[in-house]
């Protein structure tokens, strides 16, 4: 059970916080809900009924920054996570990114960035589901490494970098 003031990611929606848990009356009947509120998109209400177990199952805890650092430390030698078969690819990446594993997620994400890499030196972009997805996917985590790190979500990919050469050069 989370608590007000919980920092949990929500699916797709990334970063949240738990601002209320309340109760509302929903065809004759009365449904608690949490009541969270997108770090980074505030304009933005989501209503989780606490009952419902698959969508209280969307929500996860955020990391640790020592879980942060030690993902950070473990990206150079992650596999990347490309897929040939654009259908297969399309589903499975669509349920890593509903499914909020962060491993996951960062092989994705370097997967998509080779590619898009490959791609450029023959003058080929990605195709558009696929940069949909990289960027879902880097939002998804640089929101929470913002978060947890207590910096901006456009400073994450340079911080990221950073602590990659700095392991390099410390191996």
């Amino acid at each position: 059970m989370y608590a007000v003031n919980d920092m949990v990611l929500y699916g797709r929606n990334g970063a949240c916080k738990i601002v209320d848990i309340t109760k509302r009356e929903v065809a004759g009947s009365s449904i608690e809900y949490y009541v969270l509120q997108p770090v980074y998109n505030q304009a933005s209400t989501i209503f989780v009924p606490t009952g419902n177990q698959t969508l209280t199952g969307k929500m996860r805890q955020v990391l640790s920054a020592d879980e942060i650092h030690a993902l950070i430390r473990s990206l150079p030698d992650e596999q990347s996570l490309w897929i040939e078969d654009e259908e297969e690819r399309r589903a499975r990446y669509s349920e890593i990114l509903s499914g909020g594993n962060r491993r996951d997620i960062v092989r994705m994400i370097k997967a998509l960035y080779l590619h898009r890499e490959e791609l450029k030196e023959r003058d080929k972009h990605l195709h558009l589901a696929d940069e949909r997805f990289l960027k879902d996917a880097e939002r998804l985590l640089y929101d929470e490494f913002a978060l947890v790190l207590q910096i901006q979500p456009d400073q994450v990919l340079p911080f990221i970098l950073q602590q990659i050469e700095v392991a390099g050069k410390t191996e």
